[in-house]
């Protein structure tokens, strides 16, 4: 709750000390999750009871809360935006049950403009095409990074007409925004894939979203409709696609593999495959065909890490801390 006010989302905070209430009152809420087999918090069981509710509302099936509801139109107030959230769970019960047992999917595309500084780091240090992998990639719409607007405080890249602007404010030195960037290739691979262009599949990436931050739907539904193909996102696990993906150097392209807010999704085990599959490759990179991990993972819950291991070499840098969704980055890297 109290990492939700931080984030500035006091609608999503107020439901969830509902939620809280109602458990332990042993009321609707506690008899929608009884029996859940996964673990409360790193399963984010929250944001699956407030986001298959909140699917209720954007399919126009629960009118007494979408009143209070911000994505519907609707104005908060309390204590009733609450109890009407509630008697939702106890009218539909049963069809809330099953939602339960999907993962939490959300496609943050502004956290691009963390990311984005590694990228073109990468492009500048090897002077070739960048071959994009990216794990656990939702809806695959980071993929499409190069092809968007930034405006990073008072620095801009990308085409000045395109269809998908992403802002943030900027605190230290710009990264390198005038390195050449390239795209070779994008490919990513997620164990729950959703395709953006079905408008059933977008409306689930906007169930998890916090319903009193437009901005984060508003940049969701622009980089949706800006897609030019369904992104090539397969339904693997990363463990699986790395291991096919770098059994072999690529020359003449940089092979870039990067991931945001998904490592703590994997078991450990799968995490130590995936470290060995990158060792292995890293040390088998060469000029011709490097390797790079770039990576934008929560060392705590308040700020990412927006890291970069570049092959052959194999240093591990940090470039930047950025706001869970993007909001605010702060370069630490210099040329």
């Amino acid at each position: 709750m109290q990492l939700c006010r931080k984030a500035g989302s006091e609608f999503t905070a107020r439901l969830m000390e509902r939620c809280v209430a109602d458990l332990e009152a042993g009321g609707p809420v506690a008899r929608l999750v009884e029996g859940f087999e996964g673990h409360p918090w790193l399963d984010a069981l929250s944001q699956r009871v407030l986001g298959a509710v909140q699917r209720l509302v954007l399919e126009g099936r629960a009118p007494a809360l979408a009143r209070f509801h911000p994505f519907a139109g609707g104005v908060p107030a309390w204590p009733e935006a609450g109890d009407a959230f509630v008697a939702t769970v106890a009218e539909h019960l049963d069809a809330l049950r099953p939602e339960l047992r999907g993962q939490v999917q959300t496609n943050e595309v502004r956290r691009c403009a963390g990311l984005l500084g590694g990228f073109l780091a990468v492009a500048r240090a090897t002077g070739l095409p960048l071959r994009l992998l990216e794990i656990g990639s939702s809806a695959g719409l980071n993929l499409y990074w190069d092809r968007y607007r930034y405006a990073l405080g008072p620095h801009r890249w990308g085409a000045p007409g395109a269809p998908v602007s992403i802002g943030c404010a900027w605190q230290g030195p710009p990264p390198d925004l005038g390195a050449p960037a390239r795209v070779a290739s994008r490919r990513g691979c997620d164990l729950h894939p959703l395709d953006p262009t079905d408008p059933a599949q977008l409306r689930r990436l906007e169930s998890f979203l916090w319903a009193d931050q437009h901005d984060r739907r508003d940049l969701l539904r622009a980089a949706a409709a800006a897609l030019p193909e369904r992104p090539p996102v397969e339904r693997l696990a990363a463990r699986d696609f790395l291991a096919r993906e770098l059994a072999a150097p690529r020359a003449g392209v940089a092979t870039l593999l990067f991931q945001s807010t998904m490592w703590w999704y994997l078991a450990p085990d799968e995490r130590e495959a995936v470290a060995a599959t990158l060792e292995s490759a890293g040390a088998r990179a060469g000029a011709r065909a490097p390797l790079a991990w770039l990576r934008s993972e929560p060392p705590h819950p308040d700020f990412m890490e927006v890291r970069l291991r570049l092959w052959p070499g194999g240093e591990d840098r940090l470039l930047a801390r950025a706001h869970p969704h993007g909001r605010w980055v702060e370069w630490l890297s210099r040329p």
